[in-house]
């Protein structure tokens, strides 16, 4: 069970497993749909299952309702791994959501981008309606409109917590390598995010936001940290040219270089999927906050 897998979960949530050992015991990482990947205290190994407590959901807030809590129970079955996640609620019920896994290679080197050849721009955004888009998930409210030429999201949400009643906006094409040119403009102690494919994020605040380093503008969210903070202010047009080659990333933010081809350990907290090998979609983070985006422009590797 020791490596990186990407879980295929019953629910069809995304799901990542990491598991490592130290001093003899597993380090392990998971999440499921939203929040951090990071090694997990409390982990517990009996009977050759790996015991896994993974999150707990409030109403309210970290001192909220307690809604349910989750953990996982992972093992090798028929030389497969295997498992499922289980969800306790309030008033004892028990709901499991059963998965596989599959097993995420090694990083590869690092790629050479001059060697890599890129096609005709492809614009995603025609500046006049929503063809090529879609919801991640039709059940959420939809915020996003064509105003003036821009992709806008409105939202009443000015908090950053994870999830949200309003929807993330998906395009319907799904892309393997490209380079990707994309402006927004988000306020101050606003949050958005651009998904990769689908799994990677580069977030989207502003230079000030609370949210810096690893969770700030010019980063792959939780992941890898820019070189610099540079980002605009609140309310200002910004830009940003990505390049994702296989699992490397490099990051251009309003002209400056904040990330060269640099690997990504795995997804980010929120990705529609967790196949690193997976093409996907370029997804907009709409269950956040309001935010405007333009100048989407997608150039596909040969």
């Amino acid at each position: 069970m020791l490596g990186d897998w990407s879980l295929n979960l019953k629910s069809g949530e995304a799901g990542w497993l990491s598991v490592s050992e130290k001093d003899g015991l597993p380090s392990v990482a998971m999440a499921v749909d939203v929040g951090s990947i990071k090694p997990l205290s409390n982990v517990t190994v009996k009977e050759e299952k790996i015991y896994i407590p993974i999150k707990k959901f409030r109403k309210g807030g970290k001192n909220g309702k307690l809604v349910r809590t989750t953990r996982a129970v992972v093992w090798s079955e028929n030389g497969k791994l295997v498992g499922e996640v289980i969800s306790l609620f309030p008033d004892g019920r028990e709901e499991k959501d059963p998965f596989t896994g599959k097993f995420v290679p090694p990083m590869p080197p690092k790629p050479d981008l001059a060697k890599v050849k890129f096609g005709k721009p492809v614009t995603l955004f025609n500046g006049k309606d929503l063809t090529g888009w879609k919801l991640r998930r039709p059940e959420k409210l939809n915020g996003w409109s064509v105003k003036d030429g821009l992709l806008v999201n409105e939202t009443p949400k000015t908090d950053f917590s994870a999830t949200g009643a309003y929807g993330n906006l998906r395009t319907e094409a799904v892309f393997g390598d490209f380079k990707l040119h994309i402006e927004f403009l988000v306020e101050r102690d606003r949050n958005s995010g651009v998904y990769l494919r689908g799994m990677y994020e580069a977030q989207v605040v502003d230079r000030d936001s609370r949210m810096q380093g690893l969770q700030g503008v010019g980063a792959i969210f939780g992941r890898v940290a820019p070189s610099k903070n540079a980002g605009y202010e609140g309310g200002k047009w910004q830009t940003y040219d990505l390049t994702l080659v296989g699992r490397h990333i490099t990051v251009i933010l309003n002209g400056e270089k904040v990330v060269d081809n640099q690997p990504v350990p795995g997804p980010t907290g929120g990705a529609m999927h967790t196949d690193a090998m997976a093409p996907g979609p370029i997804y907009l983070q709409g269950d956040h906050t309001s935010v405007k985006y333009r100048n989407i422009v997608l150039r596909p590797a040969e």
